[in-house]
């Protein structure tokens, strides 16, 4: 169970450095700094805190999502391009024991066909497409209440 005075991580893999100036026409012009800002103030709403890391290294997601283990109280992940890749960080995601929200800033469903395939939504709690950097701040708020 997690301890619901901990912090909640927000995860953000591959390229997510890039928001703001990567295909805005598909991720807008918020930038990763706009997506943290959101969380903070959505977790501050709620008495809540955020913890945040971003790479573009599968090795240190995975690293930090163990470090995860009894130390945060919930995780935000956007994987990026790992979504549709990597079953060692849906195995990572796992080991915390914690609620998972997955978030796509864009529809991933009505995009490419490989985008389609997600090996991080069968562990998900939920699942967050589409709804540009404000899907982050829906899975904060949704940690943020959920009674652990």
């Amino acid at each position: 169970m997690a301890d619901t005075a901990a912090p909640i991580l927000v995860l953000n893999g591959p390229n997510l450095n890039m928001l703001g100036t990567r295909q805005p026409e598909v991720y807008g012009s918020e930038t990763l700094a706009d997506v943290l800002e959101l969380c903070r103030a959505t977790a501050a709403r709620f008495g809540r805190e955020i913890a945040d890391f971003q790479s573009n290294s599968e090795g240190a997601l995975i690293d930090r999502i163990h470090r995860a283990r009894g130390a945060e109280a919930g995780i935000v992940v956007n994987p990026g391009g790992l979504t549709h890749t990597s079953v060692a960080l849906r195995d990572a995601l796992v080991i915390p024991e914690v609620p998972i929200v997955e978030v796509h800033i864009s529809n991933v469903h009505a995009r490419e066909e490989f985008r389609h395939r997600s090996y991080i939504s069968g562990i998900a709690t939920a699942v967050i497409a589409g709804m540009g950097i404000h899907g982050y701040a829906a899975a904060v708020e949704f940690l943020a209440t959920r009674a652990t």
